[in-house]
């Protein structure tokens, strides 16, 4: 069985303390769900153990190598730049730790295309410091699909109560109604409904989708987007097969959603699925990212540094991340996807 990949984050980050409470538990419960990698650098996980008190027992992994059944195994991409643990600082990420986080996605990307890795689980990265180390993606989902080569991908957060999808990602508030477009709206129903199927059997998913301003525009008196171009992307998709309704207004459709009336929201702009999806999953949401030729799930949180080195980050969203993953690589095995 191929190991899953999980990319290690931020270096000064809570991304290595996660990873070691995740294998520490999944170690004392005897549950892990698979076999697992870390893909960045064991002198960090090192010192981030000696740093927090966390016992460790970190060990260098090489593709095709068995994988250790207690230890943490580690793989270190060649081109990884060298972090001595001396010059780091919790909190305070630079373009080395930029240079880190970005050498980690591209060799597990590159380890999945090539048959080493399964699917990936990822670790939060901090996008000024990817910025900084000359990668000019505004996050992971982007730079997922720029290595996948996939022009169709989209966010989704999955949780046990809700799941949302979103239309725009990292696009400015003010910048959201001109970037939603009849077509877009549309390819997003239709990439939902088929994760459902495939990565959540789902067999005939109900989809409900949001409206963009409040109460759904009130036939026009609070905008026109509902009825010139979200509505006829509803009736695209009905006429396609597809179980889609709406659009409802923001207000009420994730209390229906999360009552069980519907599978997953479709969202129009990131802070309306993700406000409602973390009030409900804030410890153990899950990011998946549809429309990829590969399996990647992440935690559903940031770098958090403010707490960093102090010993306080939960892993409770990366342990729900493996789950998942484990879950999604199986049931595509199962249907030969």
């Amino acid at each position: 069985m191929k190991p899953l990949a999980i990319t290690m984050g931020c270096p000064v980050g809570i991304g290595p303390e996660i990873i070691l409470k995740f294998f520490a538990a999944a170690d004392s419960a005897g549950d892990r769900d698979m076999p697992a990698v870390v893909v960045g650098d064991p002198a960090v996980l090192a010192w981030c153990g000696r740093s927090l008190g966390l016992a460790a027992d970190v060990v260098a992994w090489q593709p095709g190598e068995p994988v250790p059944a207690r230890a943490i195994p580690v793989f270190r991409p060649p081109d990884l730049p060298k972090l001595l643990p001396q010059n780091l600082v919790w909190g305070r990420p630079d373009r080395q730790t930029g240079l880190a986080m970005g050498r980690a996605i591209e060799a597990a990307v590159h380890g999945i295309l090539d048959h080493v890795f399964s699917g990936m689980v990822t670790c939060p990265i901090a996008k000024k410091s990817l910025h900084a180390a000359g990668y000019t993606f505004p996050g992971h989902t982007e730079m997922l699909a720029s290595l996948c080569r996939s022009r169709e991908y989209a966010m989704m957060m999955a949780g046990d109560r809700l799941r949302v999808t979103l239309v725009t990602i990292h696009t400015p508030l003010r910048d959201v109604p001109a970037s939603l477009t009849t077509e877009k709206i549309h390819k997003l129903i239709e990439m939902t409904a088929t994760s459902l199927q495939r990565d959540f059997a789902v067999s005939r998913p109900r989809l409900a989708v949001a409206a963009l301003n409040p109460h759904a525009g009130e036939a026009g008196m609070f905008g026109s987007e509902e009825e010139l171009v979200i509505s006829p992307a509803i009736r695209l998709a009905r006429q396609d097969g597809w179980l889609a309704d709406g659009p409802y207004p923001a207000d009420t459709v994730f209390f229906k959603a999360a009552a069980g009336d519907y599978d997953a929201v479709v969202c129009m702009y990131h802070d309306q699925g993700l406000i409602p999806f973390k009030l409900l999953h804030f410890k153990d949401g899950v990011n998946v990212t549809i429309g990829l030729p590969l399996v990647r799930t992440s935690v559903d949180h940031g770098t958090a540094y403010d707490i960093a080195g102090k010993g306080l980050a939960d892993p409770a969203s990366l342990a729900a991340a493996v789950r998942m993953a484990c879950a999604i690589i199986a049931g595509r095995n199962r249907a030969g996807a």
